[in-house]
């Protein structure tokens, strides 16, 4: 039986080390996997789920307006498919989580999402709204504060150094930008403004 699975953490958790490893135990058993990632993060090139310990593999994207349930469908069409994998999660619509339920649902393949939970405000973004209330399967990815405590916040830093507090949800980047903290160190960076 098919379900909707979110895996989510915040910034350098292995989030997409985890979607490659789980792609690659299908492929290795015989079965074909469906990669997706947002368009909007190009850092290891369109097209392309990098992780930081150095493996990669090419997927297709989508952006805003794209119909997953239809691409999905589409591929499936071209032959057997046993899961697809979205990297990137978070950049969903609430709408695109409802495609890969019906794509779940309906079409019965599994589909594993992989992304961060809340921006560096701490709020969560709209595809993880979506998938924390729609997912069938939930698991958090862990990583950890400088003080060895779980990281489950994120601060965004300007190019001094500084932690932002204000500003556009989305900002791509990586560890130039941005540090995995504890609760409790966030709120001290962020001047306890939560």
């Amino acid at each position: 039986m098919a379900k909707l699975h979110f895996h989510y953490s915040t910034m350098n958790a292995g989030k997409s080390t985890l979607l490659l490893q789980a792609s690659y135990n299908y492929i290795e058993r015989g079965m074909a996997t469906y990669l997706l990632t947002a368009r909007l993060d190009d850092r290891a090139g369109e097209g392309r789920i990098a992780s930081r310990i150095g493996i990669a593999a090419e997927a297709d994207t989508f952006e805003t307006g794209t119909d997953l349930f239809a691409r999905i469908a589409a591929r499936r069409a071209q032959g057997p498919l046993a899961c697809t994998l979205v990297d990137e999660a978070q950049f969903l619509t609430e709408a695109q989580v409802w495609q890969l339920a019906r794509v779940v649902d309906d079409l019965d393949v599994p589909v594993m999402c992989y992304g961060l939970r809340t921006d560096f405000r701490g709020r969560l973004f709209p595809g993880s709204a979506a998938l924390l209330a729609l997912a069938d399967e939930m698991r958090e990815v862990r990583t950890i504060c400088h003080c060895g405590r779980k990281a489950t916040m994120v601060v965004r830093k300007d190019a001094a150094g500084r932690v932002e507090t204000d500003g556009a949800q989305v900002q791509i980047g990586g560890n130039e930008s941005y540090e995995s903290l504890c609760r409790r160190h966030w709120r001290e960076a962020t001047g306890d403004r939560a």
